[in-house]
C-alpha cells in the first residue's frame, strides 16, 4: 500500500529521534489534515485511520451523491454517474466513501508533507526536552564536553542533548579538554526561538548543597540539613548544617575523619575552601561561629538595621576579615546581618598611639595600602607584628614592596 510506504519512509526519524510510534501516528494524521485542508478546502469528510501497531493508515473521504446537474460542491458531492462507476446501485441521497491515494495529492504535496513532518517532529522533541530539564531545574547533571569557546563551554549528554556552561558560571580555576566529564547543576532552560536552550551553573550555591547530599549520606537521608550555603566559587565557602538528632554531629559527619568526606567535594569546586559550621537559632553564637576561625570576644547587635559590632583582639582581627575580605563577607551573607569589625583597645601596651595606615598616603601608595585592608591590617603597629613571609602569602604584594612599607612604618616609631 502507497500509504504505508510513505509511512515507513518516515520511520527514520522515529528511530533519530527515539520517538514513540504512536505519538508519530498522531504527528502525521495532523501533518495529512493539513495538506487535505490545502488541497481540498477542508478535512471535515475525511476520516484517517491509523494502525499505530503495523505503522499503517488509509484516507477515505465521505460525499454525499447528487444528481448530475446538482453539483456544487465537488469535495462534498459527487454526481449519481460517477457514483455509478464506483458501485452500480447507488443513489441519490446516499453517501459514498472511496480512498484517497497519496498519488491524488501531488508529487508537490508529498514533498511538503514530508517537510511538514520534520518540522512538526522538531517541535515535538523540542517541547519534550524543554519539559525533561524543566523539571530537572536545581538538579546535578553530567555531560561531556564537545566545544570550548572563548565565552562558553558547549557541552552533550549522552542523549545528545546541548547543554550551554558560561564562562560567568563557571569556577575561575575551571580548565576544560573536549572529552572531559563537566559535573554542574541545571539552572535554568530558556526557549530561544523554538529550541530550548540548556544552561548549567557550577558557582551556584545550589550546585554545592547538591554536592553535600550526593557525597554525605546523612544529608542524603535527611539526618542532617544543609541549613543555608554561601560562596565566592573557587575562593572560599560556608555551610551551616543541622541535626535533629542529637546524637549526631553535623559537622564532624559532613567533614570526615581529617576531611575525608568534604576532600571530595573541595577537587570538584577547585580547591574551595570550604567551611562547616553549625547552625543555631542564637544569632549571637550563629555570627561567632560564622566568623571561625577568629575568636570574638563580644558582639554587639542592632535587630532593626541588621548590624552587628564584633569585637575582637588585635591579633584576631585578619583571621576574621579572612584573606581579600572574604571570610567576613561570607559570614555576613551566612547570618544575614551586615558585620562591622571593632578592634579591642589595649592601652596598657600602648597601642593608643598607633597610627592608621592611610596616615601615610604620601609615602605609600593607595592600591598598597588596600591590600593590607583587604586582610584587615589598617594601621602601623598591625602591620609591624606580622612576619613579612606570611604577608607574602596572604597579599598581593611583593615581598620587596612589604619591606619597604614596613621600613617607612618603624622610621615613623623610631623618630
Amino acid at each position: 500500500m502507497e500509504n504505508l510506504a510513505l509511512i515507513d519512509s518516515f520511520s527514520e526519524f522515529k528511530d533519530d529521534k527515539l520517538i514513540d510510534r504512536v505519538t508519530l501516528m498522531a504527528i502525521l494524521e495532523d501533518v495529512f489534515r493539513n495538506a487535505l485542508k490545502k488541497k481540498y478546502g477542508s478535512d471535515d469528510n475525511f476520516d484517517i485511520i491509523i494502525n499505530p501497531d503495523k505503522g499503517d493508515m488509509e484516507i477515505w473521504r465521505r460525499r454525499v451523491i447528487v444528481a448530475d446537474e446538482d453539483l456544487d460542491f465537488e469535495n462534498e458531492e459527487i454526481t449519481l454517474t460517477e457514483a455509478r462507476r464506483i458501485e452500480a446501485d447507488f443513489e441519490i441521497g446516499e453517501e459514498v466513501s472511496e480512498e484517497v491515494k497519496l498519488i491524488d495529492l501531488g508529487r508537490r504535496a508529498i514533498l511538503a508533507l514530508r517537510q511538514n513532518l520534520i518540522s512538526k517532529i522538531h517541535e515535538h522533541d523540542n517541547t519534550n526536552l524543554y519539559k525533561q530539564f524543566k523539571d530537572i531545574i536545581g538538579d546535578i547533571y553530567t555531560a561531556e564536553v564537545h566545544h570550548v569557546r572563548p565565552r562558553v563551554v558547549i557541552l552533550v549528554d549522552d542523549e545528545g542533548n546541548e547543554i550551554v556552561l558560561p564562562k560567568e558560571k563557571q569556577i575561575p580555576s575551571d580548565f576544560f579538554r573536549k572529552g572531559d566529564n563537566v559535573r554542574g547543576i541545571i539552572e535554568s532552560v530558556e526557549l530561544k526561538g523554538n529550541k530550548p536552550q540548556i544552561i548549567m551553573s557550577r558557582t551556584s550555591e545550589k550546585f554545592l548543597e547538591k554536592l553535600f547530599e550526593q557525597e554525605i549520606p546523612e544529608v542524603f537521608d535527611g539526618l542532617i540539613t544543609v541549613k543555608n550555603v554561601v560562596r565566592i566559587p573557587g575562593e572560599k565557602a560556608k555551610v551551616a548544617v543541622d541535626s535533629y538528632d542529637d546524637r549526631i554531629d553535623p559537622v564532624g559527619a559532613c567533614v570526615g575523619m581529617k576531611g575525608s568526606r568534604i576532600h571530595g567535594i573541595v577537587r570538584e569546586l577547585g580547591n574551595e575552601n570550604i567551611d562547616v559550621i553549625n547552625y543555631t537559632s542564637n544569632i549571637q553564637l550563629y555570627i561567632t561561629r560564622a566568623l571561625s576561625p577568629a575568636k570574638v570576644s563580644s558582639i554587639k547587635i542592632n535587630e532593626e538595621t541588621k548590624r552587628a559590632e564584633v569585637f575582637l583582639k588585635l591579633e584576631e582581627v585578619s583571621k576574621a576579615i579572612g584573606r581579600g575580605g572574604h571570610n567576613i563577607k561570607l559570614a555576613g551573607q551566612l547570618t544575614g546581618y551586615e558585620l562591622d569589625v571593632i578592634r579591642e583597645g589595649d592601652v596598657a601596651s600602648g597601642e593608643d598611639d598607633d597610627v592608621e595606615l592611610t596616615e601615610f598616603s604620601d609615602e605609600i601608595e593607595g592600591w598598597v595600602i588596600e591590600e593590607f585592608a583587604k586582610i584587615g591590617l589598617d594601621t602601623a603597629k598591625s602591620i609591624l607584628k606580622q612576619e613579612v613571609e606570611d604577608l607574602v602569602r596572604r597579599t598581593d604584594l611583593e615581598e620587596e614592596t612589604i619591606l619597604d612599607v614596613m621600613r617607612i612604618l618603624k622610621e615613623e616609631f623610631d623618630s
